[in-house]
């Protein structure tokens, strides 16, 4: 493609799809939300607040991970970033009350803050240059194309698995890290 190495190729895939499923979570939690408020008896209004929590830690997590990207280098921080929300997606699945809630929504703001820089400076960093003003098309497109999946996989499952199941189907990015862990090579 464009006269990429399959290298640069799994780079670019593996860091759109990780980008992609951040939004996955995002909107499954915005489709979701009337359902946790009756599942935890409280208004909708305060279980917005998880999306709140989620936003404001994003600042926190790309910070981090960003700041340990550049010292540890993009891969490997990477793959923890993406075993980290994964993690934090399924046990959101099982929280117990709106408190646990809360506090998984915010770790996973700062899990799933790292995936945009990492990802990107990982991918930007790989593909040549002359690629890079369509790769961040590529990029921003991501956000909507996981609001789409979002949207299929919640109006085909959520009745068979409901709120609880969304934040389960939410994890399926674990299965990148092996991809990225033999496939990516580490930006130079």
């Amino acid at each position: 493609m464009f006269g990429w190495s399959r290298g640069q190729f799994f780079t670019a895939s593996a860091c759109f799809s990780a980008w992609v499923m951040d939004a996955f979570d995002f909107f499954i939690l915005v489709f979701v939300l009337s359902y946790m408020a009756k599942d935890f008896n409280v208004e909708i209004s305060l279980i917005s607040y998880a999306l709140v929590l989620t936003l404001v830690f994003r600042s926190l997590g790309a910070y981090l991970f960003g700041k340990y990207a550049e010292s540890h280098g993009r891969k490997p921080i990477l793959i923890i970033n993406i075993l980290a929300f994964s993690i934090i997606e399924v046990l959101s699945g099982f929280a117990p009350n709106l408190a646990v809630f809360f506090v998984l929504r915010a770790l996973y703001g700062v899990a799933m803050g790292g995936i945009w820089g990492v990802s990107s400076s990982l991918a930007m960093e790989s593909i040549p240059d002359k690629a890079r003003g369509f790769m961040s098309g590529v990029f921003q497109a991501g956000y909507p194309f996981g609001y789409l999946i979002a949207g299929v996989i919640y109006g085909y499952f959520f009745e068979y698995l409901g709120w609880r199941g969304m934040f389960m189907i939410g994890a399926i990015p674990i299965l990148l890290i092996p991809y990225i862990y033999f496939l990516v090579e580490e930006s130079v």
